[in-house]
């Protein structure tokens, strides 16, 4: 039996509607679930020290939500500029003439606010040592000139001070509770990009000083740094405070996944005692030359162990005066064997003022004794 024309093309277009509706369900389009109300007394906003809210992924896991504590992050990260004076040697046939000329060079990196009057923490290798002036512009676009409070070179941090009273620093972080694969971020500005954030992972809690030739261990970390990031912030997904960041492993110069920041713990104590001494109390033992004795060297030179031998000593150091002379072997410092000469010097440096370290040394007549050698402020030896 034939339908009526009318009839015919109501029952096309049901198909028809029929048929979109049930394409919107499989394509994802048309929510069919009824969705929830958030209540007034909820809030999605998240404060610095409280863990970060989650994003459910197609898969049905979850990412965190770090969108908040990163423009949290941003208010407090700065961009710093720097003029310094270089000198550079001169022309070799009219240095004689001249001498050497001095020439401001541009330093640019990041900083972070850490207090509420304005003190900015960063990388000593951003101001450089002879700073003629230090301009900071906040995350809201200001620029102001700042204050060179106080310089280290062993650990490459800074202090500089800004005009202000209103700033609002994040919490400072426990590095020491940093666990391997914990989220973080970086903020900064790499390649003069000012307000940068990337995302990634702590790949290791405590990189050994000895591998990256450093005095003190590093947060090693995936997340992207790159030229320009030095100083900036290492932020957990609690928005709280637990790196300065400040160098990167590259083949290229660019990001290859290693970036490395001063864990916080460190930071913030070496920061305290540049703002209240201007200074970093470092240990020493002494100016000396050690060169580093593997077995090679070792059976080469008919030395009876591996260690560090002495070449040289200053007479006035406090490793001379405790028995220390040129030709020994230094094979263990605090019960530690040294694998290399700068092992000692990184030992000693993180040692505190005052304190005494113990050296194993085989002399050149064969005997082993252990010298007791009292630990002096490396900024006051002469």
């Amino acid at each position: 039996m034939l339908q009526s024309p009318a009839r015919l093309v109501t029952f096309v277009v049901c198909v028809l509607g029929a048929g979109f509706v049930v394409g919107l369900v499989v394509s994802g389009r048309l929510d069919i679930t009824t969705p929830s109300l958030a209540t007034p007394e909820q809030s999605s906003a998240v404060t610095p020290s409280s863990p970060a809210a989650t994003v459910a992924t197609a898969t049905g896991g979850s990412l965190p939500d770090l969108s908040t504590i990163a423009e949290r992050a941003l208010e407090v990260s700065v961009n710093i500029s720097s003029t310094n004076l270089v000198q550079v040697q001169a022309d070799p046939f009219f240095g004689g003439f001249f001498g050497n000329q001095v020439q401001r060079s541009q330093s640019l990196g990041s900083g972070v606010i850490v207090s509420a009057d304005g003190y900015v923490l960063t990388n000593t290798h951003v101001i450089g040592n002879q700073s003629e002036s230090i301009r900071v512009t906040t995350g809201d676009g200001q620029e102001r000139p700042a204050r060179l409070v106080g310089v280290d070179q062993v650990s490459d941090l800074a202090v500089v001070k800004i005009e202000g009273a209103n700033y609002q620093p994040l919490p400072w972080g426990d590095s020491s509770r940093l666990r391997v694969a914990e989220w973080v971020l970086a903020v900064g500005n790499p390649f003069q990009l000012s307000g940068t954030v990337t995302l990634g992972i702590v790949s290791t809690v405590s990189r050994s000083a000895e591998q990256v030739g450093s005095y003190q261990d590093f947060i090693q970390t995936d997340a992207a740094i790159n030229p320009g990031n030095s100083g900036g912030a290492l932020i957990n997904a609690r928005g709280e405070l637990v790196g300065i960041n400040t160098m990167i492993y590259s083949e290229t110069g660019g990001y290859q996944g290693i970036g490395f920041a001063i864990p916080s713990n460190a930071a913030r104590s070496i920061m305290n005692e540049l703002i209240q001494n201007g200074a970093v109390s470092w240990g020493s033992i002494g100016g000396m030359g050690l060169i580093t004795v593997d077995e090679r060297t070792a059976r080469r030179n008919r030395l009876p162990s591996t260690g560090a031998y002495v070449q040289n000593i200053a007479r006035n150091a406090p490793a001379y005066r405790s028995g220390l002379e040129p030709g020994d072997l230094v094979v263990a410092i605090n019960g530690q064997a040294v694998s290399s000469a700068d092992q000692i010097d990184r030992v000693v440096t993180r040692m505190k003022v005052g304190s005494t370290a113990t050296l194993r040394v085989i002399k050149g007549d064969g005997r082993t004794i252990d010298l007791q050698v009292p630990v002096v402020a490396r900024r006051t030896m002469r």
